[in-house]
């Protein structure tokens, strides 16, 4: 094959290559490089640590694949038989000790600049006790879970006071997996393990904040979605007592059905569950928890940690549905 077409055939696959790397960072927020915009003072700093290592790294990639390059350009073997010894390059003491001694100031100031910024990351700000904010945070297949400091529950959607520090304590059920609660916006990713707490914190202004599960838990795991309303501090206290009162029963349920049983199921069609619609167990209180908390052939116990209020809500909505089709 001659050398022009060989190095057509190189040159083209090195610009594809190139283009599917940068196009789909293109497409992504913040230019495909930075983490999501930062609402929260921890999340400030660890967009901040995540720039300073970035400028580094990047620094030494140019510099190593740079030399690379151009030592494959200055000591190619050219015209040279391939019989014939190449260049015989004797070390360097000087090189030697710089690229040795180099390598260990960058690791140290990348060490030095993150352990400052760890403890505003780590240690949530000290609040009054009447800005005190403590949310439970739970995960399991394939919802979340947020408990509030008078035992309101909601799913799929934690509401919190804006602009004042909300503490989380993250875990899972004994029965479930290990997920990961993930607020882009709100800086890094902590584990809901089984059985273990993993606290955090955030500040954040008022607005709508999309949350994910970041760690593989199942099939449905790309359906373990959730958000957080960041609203005023009187429109939270009075979503806490309207969901913790009977009043809240049926949006309770509703969010039940559409963060849980949603999660595999569907009214009219099979999903990763069987169809729903006309099924008389919806109506059936003790159907439903027995199912809830003991689970099905494949189905986990996904409420068997649930209160009674909680499955007196789910079935208040799904009764309407063990109606149709008889």
């Amino acid at each position: 094959m001659p050398l022009a077409v060989r190095r057509a055939r190189l040159a083209t696959l090195v610009t594809s290559l190139t283009a599917l790397v940068l196009v789909p960072a293109a497409l992504a927020g913040n230019g495909g490089f930075l983490p999501g915009e930062p609402h929260s003072p921890n999340a400030h700093r660890v967009h901040d640590a995540y720039i300073f290592v970035s400028i580094f790294t990047g620094v030494i990639f140019i510099g190593v694949e740079g030399a690379l390059i151009a030592f494959m350009i200055k000591y190619r073997r050219g015209k040279r038989a391939r019989t014939e010894e190449g260049l015989q390059i004797h070390g360097a003491t000087r090189l030697e000790i710089i690229w040795t001694v180099f390598p260990v100031l960058v690791l140290a100031a990348i060490g030095t600049f993150v352990f400052y910024k760890l403890p505003g990351i780590a240690d949530a700000p000290k609040a009054a006790a009447a800005d005190e904010t403590r949310i439970g945070v739970q995960g399991a297949q394939f919802y979340w879970q947020f408990t509030y400091p008078n035992g309101a529950v909601s799913v799929g959607r934690m509401i919190a006071p804006a602009d004042q520090v909300v503490n989380e304590d993250i875990t899972a059920p004994d029965w479930d997996v290990i997920h990961s609660w993930w607020v882009p916006d709100f800086g890094g990713k902590y584990d809901a393990i089984p059985g273990k707490v993993n606290k955090t914190w955030f500040k954040a202004p008022a607005g709508t904040y999309v949350a994910r599960c970041y760690e593989l838990c199942g099939i449905q795991h790309a359906a373990m979605k959730a958000s957080v309303k960041v609203v005023p501090r009187p429109q939270y206290d009075a979503f806490i007592a309207k969901r913790a009162s009977a009043a809240g029963n049926l949006d309770l349920g509703r969010e039940e059905w559409t963060g849980v049983c949603q999660s595999c199921h569907r009214l009219d069609h099979k999903y990763i569950g069987p169809a729903l619609n006309g099924n008389p167990l919806l109506g059936d209180r003790k159907g439903i928890e027995t199912l809830l908390r003991n689970g099905g052939v494949q189905m986990p116990p996904v409420g068997r940690d649930w209160s009674g209020k909680q499955i007196d809500a789910l079935v208040a909505y799904t009764k309407r549905f063990a109606k149709v089709g008889g």
